[in-house]
């Protein structure tokens, strides 16, 4: 890592001449249906939104009434509803429709099976094997997005990664992440760091954060403004990385048909070069318009896009219930549907039939209007 950092923030409203200089585009952080997407935050939202909690009772009352057991979402999660080769053409294709050349790395959760997929494919070659790792550390836990890792060695290198998961021994993160950051084609990079996932409390997540940054920050190559998160706290993370002397990189974490919102700009034309660069400690990241939407629209659009019918869905899970799944007590992972079939208890279905509503487009145009403004993007 440079000495020097230089991170440049382009808005697309206001800086299309200058983005005009770079030759391609650059998509990181984006989830395919490879990704396990943990259930454990409905219990933080329940205890906001009454009917929310109420879907949750009835949940649990009808699953010990079928099962015999408790019912704990932390054994549960959802998967996004794109394949591999799907999510890679929508971000590729959504570059391309800005006249730049696209560089795509998808990175599931805790899992490599999407770009290993997509090495199969001739127009995919080329295509960085990548991860987000989730890395516990001390009361809580981080994503760390862990790009380009090299073909030929990737399963082994991620075997090890994700054994670290069930240690936790710091001395084991740092020997793992000095090992990555040794290869010259690797990017490591600490996804939505003032996010506080685990819920311990802003002040004890910044704590960590800092302590978490002072010990491995040497591997950590760029912190992550996040195309999901809402703009007050990705300026917070411009502030944490010239703190820390780090570049702050794009990552759109999209899940769901929105293409990511953030997308960093570069004239390398591998991805090989564009990691060198923002190891030296470059980096240029464009802010697209449609960030610019209300947060909180953005985020129910991503729900109602989780929720749809997917009648080519690459694995045949069409429904969204197929798409839900939870360990059960005699170890087999099922989907909801398998769990309640076509009799999903009454207060989901009013739930999910709100949701469904709310994406006919006269009703798009009404949330519009009661959402508050555009998300206030200043530098």
């Amino acid at each position: 890592m440079s000495s020097t950092t230089t991170s440049t923030i382009h808005l697309q409203w206001k800086d299309g001449a200058a983005a005009g200089r770079f030759r391609s585009g650059v998509s990181l952080h984006s989830h395919t249906l490879h990704s396990h997407e943990s259930l454990d935050f409905i219990y933080q939202a329940a205890a906001r939104i009454p009917i929310l909690s109420a879907v949750v009772r009835h949940g649990e009352r009808v699953y010990r009434e079928k099962q015999g057991a408790r019912l704990d979402l932390t054994r549960g999660w959802w998967t996004p509803p794109l394949g591999a080769h799907d999510a890679w053409l929508l971000e590729k294709s959504h570059i391309e429709g800005l006249d730049r050349r696209a560089l795509v790395s998808l990175s599931d959760h805790d899992n490599i099976d999407a770009p290993v997929l997509l090495q199969a494919l001739d127009e995919c070659r080329g295509t960085p094997i990548s991860v987000e790792w989730t890395v516990p550390f001390g009361p809580t836990f981080f994503h760390l997005g862990v790009h380009n890792l090299p073909p030929g060695k990737a399963r082994d290198l991620w075997s090890e990664m994700e054994r670290y998961g069930q240690e936790a021994q710091d001395e084991r993160l740092g020997e793992l992440l000095a090992g990555l950051a040794a290869m010259e084609q690797a990017l490591i990079v600490f996804n939505h760091p003032l996010w506080d996932e685990r819920g311990i409390g802003q002040g004890a997540h910044r704590e960590t954060v800092m302590k978490f940054l002072e010990r491995f920050g040497c591997f950590i190559h760029a912190l992550e403004m996040n195309g999901l998160r809402p703009w007050k706290e990705n300026r917070e993370v411009v502030a944490l990385a010239a703190h820390v002397r780090k570049p702050v990189i794009s990552g759109g974490d999209r899940h769901g048909l929105e293409p990511n919102a953030l997308l960093n700009l570069t004239n390398a034309e591998t991805f090989d070069e564009f990691a060198g660069e923002i190891r030296d400690g470059w980096s240029s990241v464009l802010v697209l318009r449609h960030y610019r939407e209300p947060y909180a629209l953005r985020i129910l659009h991503n729900m109602i896009d989780i929720l749809r019918t997917y009648e080519r869905h690459a694995m045949g899970w069409q429904l969204w219930s197929d798409r839900v799944f939870y360990l059960c007590q005699d170890g087999q992972a099922r989907s909801l549907t398998e769990l309640f079939g076509e009799r999903m208890p009454a207060a989901v279905s009013v739930f999910v039939g709100a949701i469904k509503f709310a994406s006919a487009p006269r009703m798009r145009r009404i949330l519009r209007g009661a959402f508050a403004g555009a998300e206030e993007v200043t530098l």
